[in-house]
């Protein structure tokens, strides 16, 4: 089962989350802004792991941010469910990832 952090701030978050459930698909959800002990756990793995790097240069957060089994780190949500042979069934509209900075909102 997939580990998926992410915010329900965050509008790829929520359409991610969306299509794995409408889909059936087993996950659980690490929301990092629900409490402190989960924006630890996240920012400790998106500071040491290299997965993050390009993200960070960019000025975006890194979430959803998919941990497998093994441990390794997908960026790419839409790859992941087009993967599955899943159609992308946008929540409120294709809206655009959130940059650290917010002007991508």
């Amino acid at each position: 089962m997939i580990k998926v952090y992410g915010s329900r701030h965050c509008p790829d978050c929520i359409n991610f989350e969306h299509n794995l459930t409408k889909n059936g698909l087993e996950f659980e959800f690490v929301d990092i802004n629900e409490n402190m002990p989960n924006l630890k756990e996240f920012l400790r793995m998106r500071d040491t792991n290299p997965a993050f790097d390009k993200t960070k240069q960019y000025g975006y957060v890194g979430i959803p941010a998919i941990v497998y089994e093994d441990g390794s780190i997908d960026l790419h949500w839409k790859n992941y469910l087009e993967d599955k042979g899943i159609t992308i069934e946008y929540v409120d509209g294709e809206k655009k990832a959130c940059s650290i900075d917010g002007k991508g909102c």
